[in-house]
């Protein structure tokens, strides 16, 4: 026996072994795609405008305005003074009309053209140069106890109706005419109650015509306050 190990033998074609072909198949080499100049500046510049639009849409909603907002209560007619009035900076709606903080200074000195709530925007209608007190109109005070402050508060600008009322011993109207004498006013300022008595100070803006009349009454003590109601007579 040969001590020899023959090789291990291999597939043969035509006597020719083929072990020395075989190995592993390269793949054809694929070329590689044509790049296209326009299609990339395309992207880019895609690119570039999606990033201006976020950069534009931080920016405004970035945009704050310093306006002027309303710290206390503040009733219709009364003066607005600086102590009324604070500052905020916000992102305003352009469809939201309010001061601005730079023109604060001119609406102090003004009138409230409705009631004022603290913590609200301050609007340029809701200021008025106007006074409660129209021409051809005098101001009475009236003074209230306690039992004929009505418990609705009065604020400026409120609708009143001054009753007389016949003092003790006074004759009362008759049946033909049992409606008492009245005179139309409008409420200009209502004071606290004083200590002690409970009194209730009230300023009402009566025609010139009414205003002697009125403060007769008010002098006997003849005279009641009686609230319209809203949208009705002067």
């Amino acid at each position: 026996m040969s001590k020899t190990k023959d090789r291990a033998a291999g597939p043969v074609t035509n006597g020719i072994p083929l072990q020395g072909l075989a190995g592993p198949v390269t793949p054809p080499r694929v070329s590689a795609r044509r790049r296209r100049p326009g299609l990339i500046a395309l992207s880019l510049a895609l690119i570039a405008a999606g990033g201006a639009g976020v950069v534009v849409l931080v920016t405004q909603s970035g945009d704050r305005t310093e306006v002027v907002t309303v710290t206390r209560d503040v009733q219709v007619g009364e003066v607005i003074t600086e102590a009324d009035l604070g500052r905020a900076s916000m992102a305003l709606d352009p469809a939201v009309k309010a001061v601005h903080a730079d023109d604060l200074g001119s609406v102090v000195g003004k009138r409230a053209a409705v009631q004022l709530r603290p913590g609200s925007l301050l609007a340029p209608s809701q200021v008025t140069s106007r006074t409660l007190v129209n021409a051809g109109e005098q101001v009475v005070p009236i003074g209230l106890k306690p039992e004929q402050v009505p418990a609705t508060a009065l604020t400026p600008g409120q609708k009143v109706r001054l009753v007389h009322v016949p003092a003790q011993g006074e004759d009362m109207p008759s049946k033909e005419d049992s409606t008492p004498e009245s005179v139309a006013a409008r409420v200009v300022k209502a004071g606290k109650a004083a200590p002690g008595t409970g009194v209730v100070v009230v300023d009402v803006a009566a025609p010139d015509e009414d205003a002697a009349r009125l403060a007769a009454w008010v002098s006997s003590e003849t005279v009641r306050l009686v609230l319209d109601a809203p949208g009705g007579r002067r």
